[in-house]
């Protein structure tokens, strides 16, 4: 499942939470700390693992 990582507009702080793609399409989620939904989604790196071919 991806990790997408937030900044709350709220408690002024950012935190990073793993979401299905089904939580995050319906917004199921807060701040972890105050719970509001007054999120903003920061830009983020990611990490892909392939198999090797032969």
């Amino acid at each position: 499942m991806p990790t997408y990582e937030f900044y709350c507009d709220g408690c002024k702080k950012s935190f990073s939470i793993i979401l299905s793609l089904s939580e995050y399409e319906k917004r199921k989620y807060s701040c972890p700390k105050c719970k509001t939904k007054e999120l903003k989604q920061q830009i983020s790196s990611f990490q892909t693992v392939t198999s090797k071919k032969s």
